[in-house]
């Protein structure tokens, strides 16, 4: 049975859809689709292999990332749903997005994405699709749905407690393979290397003459009573490195550590990077309860950073593996140079 049909049933029984017609009105099999030149094509994903037999025409993008990526090739008219948004889509790809659905705010369930009969599905973290997450890759699979996951995240020890671990550095490399990756799924590759050049030129511009070093960063994502900080080596860590920064809590491995407040006023950072989230899972999402906790807290406020309002805000996206890593390089760049901070 082709795979649309078996899909197609599939999302019949889960979510008693109305049944497949049959094609040609009669009973029987429907033939095979022939293959388009260039197609199937496979990718070697995260020690898994992603086949497809054409380019995808109706993919859902379970992650933010991912979805931006998506838009940025080009592809708005080939996605069927997107979920699991921290902030607002990027304005240059806002028009792109306008008309794509949006499935959820956060995960969404099997049935709503088996709803959107999706031929492709693609997400930027192994738990969106591993086991409490939306569906486990294998649970796709079954119904010849092909998926991906952002190598940036396959990287990682996604074994190890809280966000998990990375015992390497992560570059931006990994992030174009993603971009590449996905251009050639869809059969898009040289808009890839576009994006991939265009990426790279605003790293070398944003860094150029640069020098930042000596200058220590703290990382806070969400959550005040138990802050998620940034460890050394993840998305942060590329910004870091590019800026001759230093991480105050580069002596962890862990992707986001939870670290008492009391800890970070003792290392006491010279800048403060707020992740300005749009989203309502965590306490202190946005940057300006951050500032607000930050300014009222009996330890907090004693800070360097807190009382000279040494502040630079970024997006969620920004703070994970992304191409908005490369604006969170941008926005340090500048920043830092207005605090009188870099040579």
């Amino acid at each position: 049975m082709p795979n649309a049909r078996r899909f197609r049933v599939a999302v019949a029984l889960v979510t008693t859809l109305v049944a497949l017609a049959a094609c040609g009105g009669g009973s029987g099999a429907a033939p095979e689709e022939q293959s388009p030149p260039g197609y199937p094509r496979t990718v070697d994903n995260c020690g898994t292999e992603t086949r497809v037999d054409r380019p995808p025409h109706r993919a859902v993008s379970l992650n933010q990332g991912s979805t931006e990526i998506l838009l940025s090739l080009g592809l708005g008219e080939r996605l069927a749903g997107t979920a699991t948004w921290t902030d607002p889509v990027l304005p240059e790809l806002a028009e792109a997005n306008a008309d794509v659905p949006r499935l959820a705010e956060n995960n969404p369930s099997f049935e709503a994405v088996l709803a959107a009969e999706p031929d492709f599905v693609s997400a930027s973290f192994v738990s969106t699709l591993g086991v409490g997450g939306v569906a486990t890759r294998e649970q796709f699979h079954d119904l010849d749905v092909p998926t991906y996951v952002a190598p940036s995240d396959c990287v990682k020890d996604n074994d190890a407690p809280g966000d998990g671990r990375r015992d390497e550095p992560l570059d931006l490399a990994t992030i174009y393979g993603e971009i590449r990756d996905l251009a050639h799924v869809f059969g898009v590759e040289e808009r890839g290397e576009r994006l991939v050049a265009e990426l790279r030129d605003r790293v070398a511009t944003a860094t150029e003459g640069v020098d930042a070093s000596g200058v220590s960063v703290l990382y806070w994502f969400a959550n005040k009573e138990s802050p998620y900080l940034a460890g050394c080596c993840g998305a942060p860590g590329i910004i870091t490195r590019a800026l001759g920064l230093e991480n105050v809590f580069d002596d962890t491995h862990d992707e986001w550590p939870q670290i008492n407040w009391e800890t970070v006023a003792d290392r006491n950072p010279d800048v403060l990077v707020l992740g300005d989230l749009t989203r309502r899972s965590q306490t202190a999402e946005s940057a300006e309860r951050k500032i607000e906790f930050l300014e009222s807290h009996p330890v907090t406020r004693e800070m360097d950073a807190v009382r000279d309002q040494r502040y630079i805000l970024l997006s969620g996206q920004a703070l994970n593996p992304s191409i908005r890593t490369v604006d969170g390089i941008e926005t340090l760049a500048t920043a830092l140079g207005e605090f009188g901070l870099t040579r």
